[in-house]
């Protein structure tokens, strides 16, 4: 894996990745000296472990022959309030929609352990600082 990062001027980075060239831009607030242009560094941490557990979660429900409509994955951290500021707790919202998905809420739990305790890399990488909670939602 690779991505290259590229200053933009200020607080702002765009970073590329090697393997199909897709961008991020990255900034700060403008009270630490961005343009408030891009997601900062940790909000992408944030993002990551969403993006990683979510498609960890959609491929274990896929193979339940567990059908839904829509997920949506709500993550909120806390850091520590010395530096390296790492994420200290992790909250993690997981709301399914779907039709009878009441009857699947078993499913839908263990599809989320086996990626947060299992599969998922970053939820591994995160877990060696924060304490990441999680809980399954579940809309008609």
């Amino acid at each position: 894996m690779k991505v290259d990062v590229k200053w933009t001027g200020k607080m702002g980075f765009t970073g590329v990745s090697a393997r199909n060239q897709q961008q991020v831009q990255m900034d700060s607030s403008a009270q630490f000296g961005g343009e408030n242009s891009g997601v900062s560094p940790m909000e992408m941490v944030l993002a990551a472990l969403a993006g990683c557990s979510g498609m960890d979660v959609v491929s274990i429900l896929n193979k339940k022959r567990v059908e839904f409509t829509g997920l949506t994955i709500s993550v909120e951290g806390t850091r520590a309030s010395e530096h390296p500021k790492v994420f200290t707790d992790i909250d993690v919202v997981y709301t399914f929609s779907g039709e009878n998905l009441e009857d699947k809420q078993k499913a839908l739990e263990d599809s989320v352990r086996l990626s947060m305790e299992k599969y998922c890399s970053v939820a591994g990488m995160l877990a060696k600082t924060a304490q990441i909670n999680w809980q399954v939602r579940v809309e008609n």
